[in-house]
């Protein structure tokens, strides 16, 4: 069971899209959130060239959300040579210790878990070239070094990035069994998929129709298409792992191949409806 946190995020100007610093209590740790246009004001903070990781978030030319994961002694050194790079980014959230005793182990070693924290994820397209070295780093300092992706996870997700978030992050849970809910039908569709916060997952495992009907929509079919040629469906109509869609009804639509009401489409093991669940809930 997780604990509930209190977050303080101070907007310099009034400004949302501009510069965030935010604080966890009881933390050392320090987390800024700046657009790329800011970045000039963000190097007149005394920290801004602490020791830390960052993250770049933009997009790429298919549209797809992007992010690099970088690590440096000097932070804003290492941002200012990223502004001639090929790969373009909107904004930047830093990660630094408010003491700055993070060393270059320390940061070399948060940049390999949030790159694998990323990879795992699978919600943005990571511009890493490479993967990042994991150093070793003794007991006490792995503890630390786990607090401080805990909570950076947490302010990143506060911040409006998922980038880290994965499905069992998100799941909500309802401590019964109306927590999972089925489809089975013809052409092959038999799937198993949970709420999550953000929308709807389809899990692992689950197969989908081998077929579309002909009226079925053609954002639908984008979308079925994209995942086949993603792998996350592979060529056995099968989920290679589990997958959120952002409502019930686009995820049943893509499990049956046509359209679909996920409310009434979704059903518990006692053949329950995803809709009369929610309605007994409220």
């Amino acid at each position: 069971m997780g604990f509930s946190k209190t977050i303080q995020m101070f907007i310099f100007d009034g400004n949302p899209n501009g510069r965030i610093m935010c604080e966890i209590s009881n933390w050392n740790g320090r987390v800024y959130k700046v657009s790329r246009n800011e970045l000039l004001e963000f190097s007149k903070r005394s920290d801004s060239d602490n020791t830390g990781v960052y993250f770049l978030f933009g997009k790429n030319d298919n549209n797809e959300d992007t992010v690099y994961i970088g690590e440096a002694e000097k932070i804003m050194t290492r941002l200012k040579q990223h502004l001639n790079e090929k790969v373009y980014w909107n904004d930047f959230i830093v990660v630094i210790s408010k003491d700055n005793l993070l060393n270059k182990a320390h940061v070399k070693y948060l940049e390999n878990q949030f790159y694998s924290l990323a990879k795992n994820a699978n919600k943005t397209v990571i511009a890493n070239s490479s993967i990042p070295n994991c150093p070793s780093i003794s007991e006490f300092d792995e503890a630390m070094l786990l607090e401080f992706i805990s909570n950076t996870k947490l302010l990143v997700n506060a911040l409006g990035y998922k980038t880290f978030d994965t499905i069992e992050d998100n799941k909500i849970n309802t401590q019964n069994s109306e927590s999972e809910f089925y489809i089975k039908t013809t052409r092959g569709a038999d799937a198993k998929g949970i709420i999550v916060s953000d929308g709807f997952a389809v899990l692992e495992g689950s197969m989908i129709a081998t077929s579309t009907v002909a009226s079925m929509s053609a954002s639908l079919i984008r979308i079925r298409t994209s995942l086949l040629e993603k792998g996350i469906i592979n060529a056995e109509f099968k989920f290679t792992r589990d997958y959120s869609f952002t409502s019930p009804s686009t995820a049943a639509a893509i499990v049956m191949g046509r359209n679909a009401n996920g409310k009434t489409e979704w059903k518990t093991s006692d053949n329950k409806p995803l809709k009369e669940i929610e309605e007994n809930q409220i």
